[in-house]
């Protein structure tokens, strides 16, 4: 059952979406080779807390840290290690943080240095693909329009779109109804409807779309261990049409990145 939230609930949503976005934007400036995905899970603990808000993937489902760290052909879930990143790697980063009793949630997958050129594309693409999903968010259409739209869009580059794993509803629990996956047929599945809140997140991998689980219950990724991109949002159902609670605005600050992408989907300007 889709829990509707209150316009009341989603501003409170947005603040737990942007204690997330926040602490994305402060470990960008620290994602660089000869870091360890476990230096940077300590950070984001500590940052997430100063915020007066809790590490929302910390002891979910027995997760051990704050982070899922996901590097190169790994897909998502991974753990974060000791191991140092390295030049040319790519690394999902995936967060989440409770505020007001709601989870905020939501991922970027960024560059360690300078990264091969066909797997930025991948980046590229993967980022592009949320947003081709996020406009099918609206009233009088169906789950199904914003699988198909993303995965339209990201098989027609060539790539594949995983299927075992899926955005999903989010408020005072992580996962709520309605699961939301990266493909589908227009016009199937659960009606949109004023209020519900989603995490959509794209999950394409440069090769097959087949995955792997490891023995840990947990790392997941690609079968012919070509990379994977992970990007993810949280969007309200305001008015009709998909509001922005996410921001990847933070990041793009600290990266130097100057980009009005998310300008369509938020009904007044974000004050950071």
């Amino acid at each position: 059952m889709i829990i509707v939230k209150t316009k009341e609930e989603i501003e409170l949503m947005r603040e737990s979406a942007l204690v997330v976005s926040r602490t994305l934007g402060m470990l960008a400036k620290e994602v660089k080779p000869g870091v360890t995905t476990l230096q940077l899970d300590k950070l984001a603990e500590e940052y997430i807390r100063e915020q007066g808000a809790i590490p929302g993937f910390l002891g979910l489902y027995d997760f051990p840290n704050t982070l899922c760290m996901s590097p190169n052909s790994q897909v998502v879930h991974g753990f974060p290690t000791n191991d140092p990143l390295q030049e040319g790697d790519i690394i999902s980063i995936d967060c989440g943080a409770i505020k007001n009793e709601f989870y905020g949630d939501h991922a970027y997958t960024f560059a360690v240095g300078e990264i091969d050129p066909e797997i930025q594309k991948l980046l590229d693409v993967t980022k592009e693909s949320l947003y081709v999903g996020i406009r099918e968010f609206k009233l009088g259409n169906r789950v199904g329009d914003v699988g198909f739209a993303i995965q339209k869009y990201c098989e027609a580059h060539g790539y594949g779109v995983v299927r075992e794993l899926v955005g999903h509803g989010l408020g005072r629990k992580m996962h709520e109804d309605p699961e939301m996956p990266n493909y589908g047929k227009r016009g199937r599945g659960k009606k949109f409807i004023e209020g519900m809140v989603v995490a959509i997140e794209p999950m394409i991998n440069m090769g097959t779309h087949r995955i792997k689980q490891h023995r840990d219950g947990w790392t997941i990724t690609t079968l012919d261990n070509k990379p994977s991109a992970h990007f993810e949002h949280n969007v309200a159902l305001v008015d009709g049409k998909p509001e922005l609670l996410s921001t990847f605005a933070y990041i793009y600050e600290a990266l130097g990145i100057v980009s009005n992408e998310e300008d369509e989907f938020r009904q007044k300007a974000l004050v950071l």
